[in-house]
């Protein structure tokens, strides 16, 4: 029996991103689901709803009506307290959901029955790699990161030899070396600036290295075990600090993405760090959601600190919606492909991908004593 799976416009302000593409509405059909879409959610992507249709999509007025007896409901910001009141009981939710941070969504959540599969919980395995949405979103970010702060700099990014005389590089820093950082480095090449990338990870070198960039080693390492940074000492952290300043005092841009999923980002570059850059230089904090790593970012703001231009943009991957929601789609569809067995849902809960991600938590199975 074929189930029902559910997508809205999104709601958000400033989200124009969607969970569903036609290309991943097809393969969801193919598979056994009914899909259902409200009209005009694609706008924000440029997918018409003449599109949808054509890839097998039911095409419904409303948010209630494409959701009220959905199934499954895929979405990429989580939906209200109110929007998840008007869902079936038990049906599954698939997005990214963060459900502990509005007590009004959890307890929605519970009073429905929700199965909710909050996918920036799905472990960082081999295996999720195709269901990733924060790898896959922070890459549409750092890219963007860059390219706005190439707007905002007063300067080329490449070196230019002109009628006026020859323009040296800008010097360009990126703050942490995940995958938004990755792309920010790449992004930054592209452009023909001067690259250079720092993580408290001695071992992000080889990759920032392998995209162009010169690894900024501080001479303070946080190597731990298992791959993972060590917590560094008060005398440590002060010698970076210093060492860190100092360098800023030469780099025309610098574009922060350091970021600890479920906390508080790390400040990095202090306020005396600022007053000691060149005027004119450029900050663009793409950890403005969780506070920057700037001390002096201002979230969804752009101000001016003694001359130095400090971006705090908010919902970067929304800028580039198109690719943003197709690699959003794929990595939900992959991830609801787990939860199929002949087109119908089923669910494995010895699949670590699910057991690890679903929420609320399902009680673990008692182990026999020894």
């Amino acid at each position: 029996m074929a189930f029902i799976l559910g997508v809205a416009r999104e709601r958000a302000d400033g989200e124009r991103r969607l969970a569903l593409t036609p290309e991943t509405c097809k393969k969801l059909v193919a598979a056994g689901a009914q899909v259902r879409v409200e009209r005009d959610a694609g706008t924000g992507i440029g997918v018409t709803d003449e599109a949808f249709a054509e890839a097998g999509a039911q095409l419904v007025g409303d948010a209630n009506a494409a959701l009220g007896d959905a199934d499954v409901v895929l979405c990429v910001q989580p939906p209200s307290a109110e929007a998840i009141a008007a869902m079936k009981q038990g049906a599954v939710l698939v997005g990214s959901l963060q459900p502990e941070s509005d007590p009004a969504r959890a307890e929605a959540l519970r009073a429905r029955g929700i199965v909710a599969f909050p996918l920036e919980k799905l472990p960082r395995t081999t295996r999720a790699q195709a269901m990733d949405v924060l790898s896959s979103q922070a890459g549409m970010a750092g890219y963007k990161a860059m390219l706005i702060a190439a707007q905002l700099a007063p300067r080329f990014f490449p070196m230019l030899t002109t009628a006026a005389g020859t323009i040296r590089p800008s010097k360009v820093l990126v703050v942490g070396a995940g995958v938004a950082g990755l792309q920010a480095i790449a992004t930054a090449k592209r452009l023909g600036a001067q690259v250079e990338g720092f993580d408290v990870r001695p071992e992000t070198r080889e990759q920032i290295e392998s995209l162009g960039g010169k690894f900024l080693d501080l001479g303070v390492s946080a190597a731990g075990e298992g791959g993972y940074a060590r917590q560094l000492t008060d005398e440590e952290r002060a010698e970076q600090q210093r060492r860190l300043g100092e360098h800023l005092k030469n780099v025309d841009v610098i574009v922060c993405t350091a970021a600890v999923p479920g906390r508080p980002a790390p400040k990095i570059v202090s306020a005396a760090m600022v007053a000691g850059m060149k005027p004119g230089s450029t900050i663009v904090d793409l950890a403005a959601e969780t506070g920057g790593n700037c001390e002096l970012t201002k979230p969804g703001e752009t101000i001016n600190a003694n001359g130095v231009t400090i971006a705090g943009p908010l919902n970067l991957a929304s800028m580039g919606a198109f690719h943003a929601s197709e690699m959003y789609a794929r990595n939900a569809f992959n991830f609801v492909s787990l939860l199929l067995k002949d087109g119908a849902l089923a669910f494995d809960w010895d699949d670590e991908l699910l057991a690890k991600t679903v929420w609320p938590p399902r009680p673990q199975p008692e182990t026999a004593a020894a």
